[in-house]
């Protein structure tokens, strides 16, 4: 045995596992380290709309879902769990490498970064998904058949390491946000510390290789499942004579394959049936990485004046969470329910987490709603949107040739902040509109200008001479996709300046000249912003306050000399993000609470009711589940184009529906004992099956329930932390 006999100090735990651990826990966190800063990454780097961007992250999602089908296929058959986890993730470490180069800006162009981008998220979805059936079981080979409670144990870790791994994402949001490189977000960081981690994880995996147990491949039961189901319908298809020996359709394969196979096979469709409903919980439930982040970019992220979450940074409550609850609900809730004389099955609990899904998704509605209230929605094709700032020293009216009188129908004050933007109907992709600017005593200035098409324009009127000028800008009215607040100066002073707010510098020429308009800063309080005549000493410069600048805002900032020196008029362009952050929590712990109830107990569930031989065709089938709930969601944010409060709410209402329906197969399914299984040799022998609101439901799960240490293995290779 040389190495592989070395015990962990006094204990029969295998020095192996340690290396597995931690190659798993360095793996975990090099893949949500990676997952939770890709929503931004798409629509603040590649600059995509956030329809595209939670599209293409679920479109990865739902990849990284397949993929363990051809993992599990290639290690069973082919190359064995040891092999499989080296080659795949040597694959997963170029994914990881090629995707932090992608993100590098002196790396090619868009079209380059963006190749580079999908190419290594293919990857990394092949690596992370191809491991993904093969780490815990491989695991699990280490201990001796004697040691049941050292493997338990052993599980349990090793589903620890995976969700402290997930709490370690807010790392990288960090190296993202606080790290610039190139004058703007390190994404290059971001998505290169976790591929340093995953490195980590191959060299301390192939560390302990003298160490391992390395069983051989053994032939995929899924495989011959398939091969089995497939003849069945063929040979069905070509004897169309009816048989009344053949009650079932998967009878007709006994001509090759034993009836032991069949029977197996039967008793594992019948608990995929059960699967059909279950892709909607995950459509909700991975929506937390993409839907959810860019509603937390639109919130206030401010606890006190000292500490600043970032929005890609929530997504580790739901690991924290899972730490938390499922104690609690083990040893709490459930036990509570059970004194109140409520039989609570499994499947009864697999409803309840969805209906805890549809809740946090209510919420989110809610918080969506109340958020929306801070955006300026933009103007649809053929529109576009106006502000005035009045500079000109003296109240003024404007009237617009072709539009009602109406429009602007009181005075503009000057200084004034503008009230919301007014939308002006153009009817093509750009127009040249005369307008009248009157003041005075019937004095009266024109002004023309060209308006585009759904673009946002404020209008800027300042003296001229003995009347008033007029200088047209587009404005940005997107809420930053981190949340940093947008600013820009507008420079009355015959001279131009130079700004610095910050780490930032901004230069705006002279004459009511504005300084370029898409750039953000740090959401802080700015009392001593230095300003100085562009190309001057230091000595001539002064001193701006420019107070808060808060999250999501749009600023337009005014220098202007008062009595010799330079001060600062604020205008609020876009309202700041006025909802709390911590109104995401609520969200968080019913979709957490959902998970535990769902997730966990229905892989329980799941393996509780097929033979030991297809429990790995259960666990493909629920990871399964996996990947179509996150087609679901890339369907519908690229084609249903509605508001987000009203998506939410119409997720949330899928969801209810899709529970119902559970409910009914629920109510008409009948548990089976899977020992039987072998005991049905060459004979047809009747299984027994209880109701699932049968009285002695416990105790039939007592009879049959597996070993601990099954459980933990399957719970924890067919997690959706995994």
């Amino acid at each position: 045995m040389g190495m592989m006999g070395k015990k962990l100090c006094g204990t029969n735990y295998p020095v192996s596992i340690a290396f597995i651990v931690v190659n798993e826990f360095c793996e975990r966190f090099s893949y949500y380290g990676m997952k939770a800063v890709l929503t931004l990454y798409f629509v603040s780097y590649l600059h995509w709309d956030s329809d595209l961007s939670t599209a293409v992250y679920h479109a990865f999602c739902s990849l990284c879902f397949f993929t363990p089908v051809l993992g599990a296929i290639i290690a069973d058959s082919w190359l064995g769990k040891y092999k499989t986890i080296i080659y795949l993730s040597i694959v997963y470490v170029i994914g990881h490498v090629v995707k932090s180069v992608g993100a590098i800006p002196i790396v090619g162009d868009k079209n380059m970064h963006i190749g580079l981008s999908m190419f290594g998220l293919i990857l990394i979805a092949f690596g992370t998904g191809g491991i993904k059936p093969c780490v815990a079981a491989f695991g699990g080979d280490q201990f001796d058949e004697g040691h049941v409670n050292e493997r338990t144990k052993f599980f349990s870790i090793f589903y620890m390491s995976i969700n402290v791994g997930g709490i370690l994402t807010v790392i990288t949001p960090i190296l993202r946000g606080d790290v610039k490189c190139f004058g703007e977000d390190c994404y290059a960081l971001a998505f290169g510390v976790p591929a340093a981690l995953m490195i980590v994880a191959l060299v301390v995996f192939i560390s302990g290789s003298g160490m391992y147990k390395k069983s051989p491949p053994q032939g995929n039961v899924m495989l011959d499942v398939c091969k089995c189901i497939g003849f069945a319908i063929s040979n069905r298809w070509k004897k169309s004579k009816n048989d009344p020996q053949r009650k079932h359709w998967l009878d007709w394969a006994e001509e090759k394959y034993s009836k032991r196979l069949i029977m197996e096979i039967k008793m594992v469709l019948r608990v995929l049936l059960l699967y059909i409903p279950l892709p909607m919980f995950w459509a909700l439930f991975d929506q937390q990485g993409s839907r959810w982040t860019l509603q937390a970019t639109r919130m206030n992220m401010a606890f006190g004046d000292s500490f600043i979450l970032k929005p890609d940074q929530m997504q580790m409550l739901n690991a924290l969470l899972i730490l938390l609850f499922v104690p609690i609900f083990d040893m709490m809730v459930y036990p509570l329910v059970g004194l109140c004389r409520i039989n609570l099955t499994p499947l009864k609990k697999m409803a309840g987490g969805m209906i805890f899904a549809a809740l946090a998704f209510g919420a989110a509605s809610l918080v969506e709603w109340t958020v929306v209230q801070t955006v300026v929605e933009p103007a649809p094709p053929g529109d576009c949107l106006l502000q005035v700032y009045n500079l000109a020293g003296r109240d003024v009216s404007l009237k617009i040739t072709e539009y009602p009188s109406d429009l602007f129908a009181q005075p503009i004050k000057y200084l004034e902040d503008p009230p919301e933007y007014v939308r002006l109907q153009l009817g093509q992709p750009s127009k040249v509109v005369n307008m009248d600017m009157i003041f005075g005593v019937g004095e009266t200035s024109e002004c023309t200008q060209t308006f585009t098409s759904q673009e946002a324009h404020t209008l800027i009127l300042f003296p001229e001479g003995t009347g008033i000028a007029c200088k047209l800008v587009t404005d940005v009215t997107m809420k930053s996709s981190n949340g940093d607040p947008h600013l820009r100066f507008i420079n009355t002073q015959p001279v131009a300046l130079t700004l610095t707010v910050g780490v930032e510098m901004f230069e705006v020429g002279a004459n009511y000249s504005v300084s370029f308009n898409n750039r953000t800063v740090a959401r802080n309080t700015y009392p001593d912003v230095k300003v100085c005549p562009s190309h001057m000493e230091s000595s001539d410069c002064n001193v701006l306050d420019l107070g808060l600048l808060d999250f999501g805002a749009s600023y337009s900032v005014i220098v202007l000399e008062n009595s010799g020196k330079l001060e600062a008029h604020k205008m609020v362009d876009v309202k700041p993000n006025d909802v709390h952050i911590a109104w995401q929590i609520p969200q968080y712990v019913l979709i957490t609470a959902g998970e535990v109830m769902f997730s966990i107990t229905g892989l329980e569930f799941s393996y509780s009711q097929a033979p030991a031989n297809m429990k790995s065709v259960l666990q493909a089938g629920w990871l399964l589940t996996v990947a179509f709930g996150n087609i679901i969601v890339l369907i519908v944010a690229e084609g249903a184009g509605l508001d987000q409060w009203v998506e939410f709410l119409l997720f949330a209402l899928l969801l209810v529906a899709v529970c119902i329906i559970f409910s009914i197969m629920a109510y008409f399914y009948k548990y089976v004992d899977p020992d039987e299984a072998e005991l049905f040799k060459d004979n047809n022998l009747e299984l027994t099956a209880k109701d699932d609101d049968d009285d002695d439901n416990d105790d039939f799960h007592k009879q049959n329930k597996q070993t601990d240490d099954d459980l933990h293995l399957n719970r924890t290779e067919s997690s959706t932390k995994m």
